[in-house]
């Protein structure tokens, strides 16, 4: 008896020696025979991102750093604009394929015409409207609206193509941006989707309609139009511990934020976002032609002008936004071309949250729900699935839980980009990151070639996240946008983002992690001197 448990102990030990031997020992061993030095913090370039048409690639170094394609180094005690040197990096300028006309998502002749049919019907309504205001006694301000074919908007609507919202050199983005900043508002109104809840609110459901965030769609004195989302939250103020993520504030400083964020990413899927002081008189209440948002206006005892949503849970005093007394901060987001010229689809995150009290879903439970989403349509081929896990590490970063649904072109099928939309209920923590966030990247184990280099390049000092992210929004007009400890977690979120993607190639090697997504890349990328010698 005694030998048969001996045998059995040494079976064990046998048994757990091989597994350790064959999953561990032995990559480790292939590593180094290959000469990878894949997790040597010491080594010179580790991880080769594939080569394509004989071009030239970006080597990552090691899991915090990237080499230039040329050999010069960058000190990163040399001052100047890590932002600029960030943008001039190889990495930042991978050139596309030249557009033609099924890439874009308008045509100039198209758009034009859809316009010129907007701005007659415009002009029809404001003048009817004028006519029965007088007749009511209704105060309006008239305000001159001119379309013009060569506003920033127009530009940033005709340069949306298959790969991104915007190009990375395009000069209408931060023309847009500033121009939202000074634009004179000729209209507001409730958003479409506020406006189809006809004020009936359900109280008896869990996540309450869209209605109750308060948000206005203004009009610009150009035919401009963007979304303000008024400041809700302090930017000092935490989301309280016990607040369900459904019921949590929208924050228009993270719908500013996230617009940063994401063009640092590169991934450009943000519509262009900027913070302005709105005056909540006379560019809301004096121009607006909706008599239900007239009325939910009033004057605080504190002599403040405020107003409030209009579902009926919400319709009290204590849910109002107020001026001080009548200048409001908020978040201005362009908005996208119609749906009745460029119609987009809503589809269901796979990693959908159970948005009830105590339900889960199948991947909160599952570990291998991954395979399941790999072998269903549209996850099963092209890009989708690494676009969700991009997504995923985008609102990772930002400490948004809210991505139930995500948005794309109906144009482009199953190859287009998707939208990062509705980001305002990032960036309520600084003091948690929510790994189950990151779900579809640890569950899935996959990642594109491009964004797992530009993290890693984000990730050294000299491009430091955080920093690049601090100097890209000091240009807006609220700053600061982020307090410093939201802008300190950008930089822990992402080491933890690197190591989920280690422990992956650990375990299934870079072959089966990295994906492969470059199109071409520069040699040698414009210095700051010739950009500015260009410009």
């Amino acid at each position: 008896m005694m030998r048969r448990d001996r045998f059995l102990l040494a079976a064990t030990l046998t048994a757990i020696f091989s597994a350790d031997l064959y999953f561990i020992l032995l990559p480790k061993l292939r590593g180094v025979g290959q000469g990878s030095r894949e997790f040597c913090s010491c080594g010179s370039s580790n991880i080769t991102l594939h080569r394509l048409q004989g071009l030239a690639s970006p080597q990552l170094s090691n899991w915090t750093s990237v080499t230039p394609l040329d050999d010069t180094t960058t000190d990163p005690t040399d001052g100047g604009s890590k932002l600029g040197r960030l943008f001039v990096h190889p990495l930042y300028n991978i050139h596309t394929l030249e557009l033609g006309p099924e890439e874009r998502l308008l045509q100039v002749e198209q758009l034009m015409e859809y316009y010129r049919k907007k701005v007659s019907r415009w002009e029809r309504h404001n003048k009817l409207y004028v006519e029965v205001a007088a007749i009511s006694n209704i105060s309006v301000i008239e305000r001159e609206v001119t379309f013009d074919p060569d506003a920033s908007w127009m530009k940033f609507h005709l340069g949306i193509s298959r790969y991104a919202l915007y190009s990375r050199d395009d000069p209408a983005i931060p023309q847009l941006l500033n121009d939202m900043q000074s634009m004179t508002v000729v209209s507001a109104d409730y958003t479409q989707d506020e406006k189809a809840l006809k004020g009936a609110c359900d109280c008896t459901q869990v996540v309450k309609p869209s209605g109750h965030h308060l948000k206005l769609a203004l009009k610009m004195h150009n035919f401009a139009k963007a979304m303000f989302k008024p400041m809700r939250q302090k930017r000092d103020e935490e989301t309280p511990e016990d607040f369900f993520y459904f019921v949590d504030l929208q924050r228009h400083n993270a719908e500013i934020a996230a617009f940063h964020l994401d063009r640092i990413l590169d991934f450009r899927r943000v519509p262009p976002v900027t913070g302005r002081l709105v005056n909540v008189t006379g560019e809301i209440l004096q121009v607006t032609h909706n008599e239900d948002l007239r009325a939910v206006f009033f004057t605080s005892p504190a002599n403040n002008t405020c107003f409030f949503a209009k579902c009926l849970y919400v319709c009290k005093t204590e849910y109002a936004v107020c001026g001080s007394p009548d200048l409001l901060e908020g978040s201005l987001s362009a908005y996208l071309p119609g749906l009745s010229i460029a119609p987009r689809v809503s589809i269901p995150n796979p990693w959908i949250r159970s948005y009830t009290f105590n339900g889960r879903e199948e991947w909160e439970v599952n570990p291998f729900y991954c395979d399941t989403v790999k072998q269903m349509y549209p996850y099963n081929s092209g890009n989708r699935l690494l676009n969700i896990i991009d997504m995923s590490i985008f609102d990772f970063l930002t400490g948004n839980m809210d991505r139930h649904h995500y948005e794309i072109f109906t144009k482009f099928g199953d190859e287009g980009f998707i939208l990062h939309l509705d980001n305002a209920r990032g960036f309520g923590k600084h003091s948690q990151d929510e790994m189950s966030i990151l779900s579809p990247l640890s569950q899935c184990c996959m990642i594109k070639s491009s964004t797992l280099a530009r993290l890693q390049l984000l990730a050294r000092p000299e491009f430091r996240l955080s920093d690049v992210m601090r100097e890209s929004m000091e240009g807006d007009s609220l700053r600061p946008i982020l307090t410093e400890p939201h802008l300190l977690a950008l930089d822990r979120r992402l080491q933890k983002v690197l190591r989920v993607v280690q422990r992956c190639v650990r375990r299934l090697g870079k072959e089966e992690v990295i994906a492969k997504d470059f199109v071409k890349s520069t040699v040698k990328p414009q210095t700051s001197t010739e950009i500015k010698r260009a410009g």
